[in-house]
């Protein structure tokens, strides 16, 4: 493994290579400390965050509520971004825009799919207020095959939510089972993107929590798109 000081390597590569011999898997850094590690060195913040498209799980208070604001944490690496060949940027996993954010917003209802929360609603026994953010989410489709989505969610749902993946198919198969009262109950539901507490509820709860491509499929089985 090369010297995370080798001016001769790129600042995302450094970087990687500090996080595992300085840092270490797990453990927590600030941003002054990386700062301190690479002086004079611009955009250091955003070669580290860039590491996330190679794999690299590098956690904030956002997905870690256990994190101050200055807080960081490395949780795993991903690929050896410092081999040869091993940095090329791979598809599909770009930064989320403003433009791209403010539409998945709008469609998920500006509310968060798992819980149902909405800005700066308060949660229950809290003086915490709510705030969204937009996820990634690995999606199993009716075909076997794996997706990434993108999801609206709360900052408390997406800290649970890191390593879950949806169930399309498993969702598609439970609505296809209900008989004409039960599947009138989930479109009714869905129509309204509102629920009223049943068997249903489970079926719901995993509808909610899809995101849109995902939920729009479901939509057009029930004959609703």
């Amino acid at each position: 493994m090369p010297s995370w000081q080798d001016a001769g390597l790129g600042t995302m590569k450094r970087v990687a290579l500090w996080l595992v011999s300085e840092i270490g898997e797990g453990n927590t850094f600030t941003k002054e400390q990386l700062r301190e590690a690479f002086p004079g060195v611009s955009q250091v913040d955003r070669r580290m965050r860039d590491l996330r498209d190679f794999g690299w799980t590098i956690h904030t208070n956002r997905e870690d509520a256990g994190l101050d604001s200055h807080e960081q944490r490395f949780v795993k690496p991903g690929d050896p971004v410092w081999e040869p060949g091993r940095a090329t940027r791979k598809t599909g996993t770009t930064a989320i825009g403003a433009g791209r954010r403010r539409e998945v917003l709008s469609r998920d209802g500006n509310m968060c799919r798992s819980c149902g929360i909405t800005p700066g609603d308060i949660y229950a026994d809290t003086q915490e207020a709510a705030q969204l953010d937009i996820a990634r989410r690995d999606v199993v489709k009716p075909d076997g095959s794996k997706a990434t989505e993108l999801v609206t969610e709360c900052k408390r749902c997406r800290v649970g939510g890191t390593s879950l993946t949806a169930d399309l198919g498993k969702v598609l198969k439970e609505a296809a089972s209900l008989n004409p009262i039960e599947r009138k109950v989930l479109s009714d539901w869905i129509a309204a993107d509102r629920r009223q507490f049943s068997r249903l509820e489970q079926i719901w709860s995993d509808y909610r929590s899809l995101p849109e491509d995902s939920r729009a499929q479901l939509r057009a089985e029930l004959g609703l798109d």
